[in-house]
């Protein structure tokens, strides 16, 4: 579509009026969940405008959660929102399959470190001991929905290693452990803006808070074997908290 008049000098800003014609073409299903939005260059040309007026648009846009902008790949309309549970017995899997949308992991990371303080509290452990770190991104239907830093105690879970280098399940990771089952005894959850390397990993804005969580997840004997520093993507995820 090319040469979209606007009311100029009518006391509408441009801007507002390029979001409010991008918003009911979105509404109007002129454009699905997850498709790609013309680019920059595009959008000047239709509507006759400077990027700037662009832009504008489509942060207000996004800051509404109605697209989401990639860095370096473009704006897309959002898709529908991951409702996440946290409750005593969370699976990724589990809570992903039940949304009828297939869940997938992939270990970015797998290394022995020495416990810091916040890690050795949570763990109950000596702070400089030796944690087992894993960091994981977890994706629904492809796209990255949660990027989770695991902190395994050692020597225990010496084993989660190889069983995450085989399918990065955190549940068969912890099973190779000996630990056939695990709840979460506590949540914390916060919001931030993401490092580069976070908005990156996650495919969003820079600009776009993220929600975080700290978890402790203990077994049947109440002893902690994961502390996860969990970032969500917030433009996808929405985080419910269960008893």
């Amino acid at each position: 579509m090319t040469g979209t008049p606007l009311a100029r000098g009518q006391g509408v800003a441009l801007w507002r009026q390029i979001a409010a014609a991008l918003e009911g073409e979105i509404a109007g299903g002129g454009k699905g969940a997850g498709e790609r939005l013309p680019t920059e260059a595009a959008l000047t040309a239709r509507f006759a405008v400077n990027r700037h007026t662009v832009r504008r648009a489509l942060e207000d846009l996004e800051a509404r959660g109605l697209i989401r902008v990639e860095q370096g790949r473009g704006a897309f309309v959002a898709e529908d929102v991951v409702d996440y549970r946290l409750g005593p017995r969370t699976r990724f899997s589990e809570l992903i399959r039940r949304q009828n949308r297939e869940p997938a992991g992939r270990v970015l990371r797998i290394a022995e470190v020495a416990a810091e303080t916040q890690v050795a509290e949570a763990l109950g452990i000596r702070r400089g001991r030796l944690v087992l770190r894993v960091d994981r991104l977890g994706l629904s239907n492809g796209r990255p929905v949660v990027l989770g830093q695991h902190h395994f105690p050692l020597p225990r879970c010496t084993a989660a290693a190889e069983a995450l280098g085989q399918n990065g399940s955190i549940t068969a990771a912890l099973a190779a452990c000996g630990v056939a089952d695990y709840r979460r005894r506590s949540s914390r959850i916060t919001a931030r803006l993401p490092t580069p390397e976070e908005a990156d990993l996650l495919q969003q804005s820079r600009s776009r808070p993220v929600l975080m969580a700290e978890s402790v997840n203990v077994d049947p004997a109440g002893e902690p074997v994961d502390f996860t520093l969990a970032v969500y993507a917030a433009g996808r995820v929405q985080l419910v908290v269960e008893p």
